[in-house]
């Protein structure tokens, strides 16, 4: 791998998981980058919606900045390029819709009271090809089957592509498998510090969107592309360690080998399951995946080793014990999404939450869980914005900002006359 450049390229998540960003010469990059806050009041179709926190509409929508530290920029998959994920600031501040500052914000509270957060991500995707009218269907790959691997699952050599770029990118790729579903896969990120993590993951996506497309296939992260199929989850990860690098969710001289801290923490995020719901999952297809017998994280339930519950915690113990955390899909913003799961977590901590008893269900056709999540992205968002707990915890301008875009964005689909409305209806009536 080369170590020469010409240019940076400078990202930073925005609030619908976008990596917006700019190209600029090597020799500039140290000046960083500016941009317009009425990008915060962009929805996917491009329109601004008016009033929105960050957008200083009022002020004849100015910059904010983008800024790093040279010593920051990271290995590109692309040529003569470094890539950097930045901070954003205004008027010297942290600017206070940015995701990454709130992903900054949840490490800075769990540090205050003496641990360090570490997270691993899990992402599911699906590939697309060309259908041959201008649109896409997903890729035909008949002798695929879970937990698939070569050239039977990956006819393009897709997943090859993807991994090579990740090691020129130093994109800690820790495994990929297919999925039950296809042609749906598995990618599976080193576990690391938890702004590092979420850094990774977002620019993992970044990476195999482009990688997918320059062999004319589509890597879609959308949470329930096909209705005959699976949905895509983003599976959080994470644990805490002290100052003496101790993992805190383990605990040998308990029963089950958690502490204290762990099962308060899980506690937490049972309490604000709903409510997480809103950033976890925030798109009007997330609530087609989020369906009760779907392993999806729909209830409010955890468990040993358990695909039916939302706070799953895995086998492993000592240095390697950890939660996992199911709800969010891959249309959830990175940084959001951990900063979330990491701040309900930190007020189960600090009000001690019970978590109450294991999941003692399948998940599939018993169930003891009573709470699921919202039934549409509308309830989601009341539901969030009424957990005021949280909306502070995470950030109350990021969480003002993500309610406005998304209610226009709920009115945009609400309004929308569907494919299904006409072929259910035109005939007959």
């Amino acid at each position: 791998m080369t170590s020469s450049f010409d240019r940076v390229r400078v990202l930073w998540p925005d609030h619908l998981g976008l990596a917006r960003g700019k190209y600029v010469p090597a020799s500039l990059a140290d000046r960083g980058t500016r941009h317009c806050t009425g990008t915060w009041a962009l929805g996917y179709d491009r329109v601004m919606t008016p009033e929105t926190p960050g957008s200083h509409w009022r002020e004849g929508l100015p910059d904010f900045d983008a800024v790093f530290d040279m010593s920051d920029l990271r290995p590109s998959w692309e040529a003569n390029t470094k890539v950097v994920v930045a901070d954003l600031v205004r008027s010297d501040a942290p600017f206070s819709v940015s995701p990454r500052n709130a992903l900054r914000k949840a490490v800075t509270d769990w540090r205050a009271l003496g641990y360090e957060s570490y997270v691993g991500v899990e992402l599911e995707a699906y590939v697309f090809v060309p259908d041959g009218e201008g649109g896409w269907k997903p890729m035909e790959t008949p002798g695929a089957f879970v937990y698939g691997t070569g050239p039977a699952v990956d006819p393009f050599g897709l997943i090859d592509a993807i991994w090579s770029a990740c090691a020129e990118a130093e994109i800690p790729l820790e495994s990929v498998n297919s999925e039950y579903d296809t042609p749906q896969f598995e990618f599976t990120l080193r576990y690391g510090d938890a702004l590092k993590a979420a850094d990774d993951a977002f620019l993992f996506k970044v990476l195999a969107r482009e990688v997918a497309h320059q062999l004319g296939l589509m890597v879609t992260f959308m949470g329930k592309p096909l209705t005959d199929r699976g949905g895509s989850g983003l599976h959080i990860n994470f644990s805490f360690r002290n100052a003496d690098d101790e993992n805190v969710i383990n605990e040998e001289s308990s029963k089950d080998g958690l502490s204290a801290l762990a099962k308060h923490a899980i506690g937490g995020l049972l309490e604000h399951h709903r409510a997480l719901a809103g950033l976890c999952a925030p798109t009007v297809n997330a609530y087609k995946r989020l369906r009760p017998a779907s392993l999806s994280g729909y209830w409010a339930n955890w468990g040993y080793d358990h695909r039916g519950a939302t706070i799953r915690v895995p086998g492993e113990r000592g240095s390697g014990a950890r939660l996992e955390h199911r709800l969010s899909d891959g249309a959830a913003v990175v940084h959001t999404a951990i900063a979330a799961v990491l701040q309900a977590a930190l007020l189960g901590v600090i009000t001690k939450a019970d978590p109450g008893k294991a999941e003692g269900g399948n998940g599939l056709d018993s169930i003891d869980a009573t709470v699921g999540v919202p039934a549409s992205l509308a309830e989601a968002l009341d539901v969030l914005e009424a957990d005021t707990a949280l909306v502070e915890a995470i950030g109350s301008d990021l969480v003002a900002q993500h309610v406005m875009v998304k209610r226009a964005e709920w009115d945009r689909y609400t309004a929308a006359t569907t494919d299904w409305e006409l072929r259910e209806y035109l005939p007959f009536l």
